[in-house]
């Protein structure tokens, strides 16, 4: 991940959807691309309140502290404001 100054924000560009614990509360914006080319910006704080409840229950969290998704955003996010 490499990190781009936008509008006096600093971007964080991944390969990849990704949340993750240590970026909780920092009002981070992510952008990746996904396998269909489309390049997806999102409110890392945002994601997080509306999958948290969900994020929470899976083994990845609470192994890793963290989820990601190399093809897509993930579905109960789609249509929503992100950013």
């Amino acid at each position: 991940m490499s990190n781009e100054v936008k509008n006096d924000t600093k971007v964080l560009k991944s390969k990849r959807f990704v949340v993750r614990k240590t970026l909780i509360g920092k009002n981070q914006v992510i952008t990746f691309i996904n396998k269909k080319g489309d390049e997806i910006t999102y409110n890392h704080d945002k994601v997080w309140e509306l999958m948290k409840e969900t994020l929470t229950k899976l083994p990845c969290w609470e192994k890793y502290k963290s989820y990601t998704a190399t093809n897509n955003i993930p579905m109960i996010l789609r249509g929503k404001e992100l950013v």
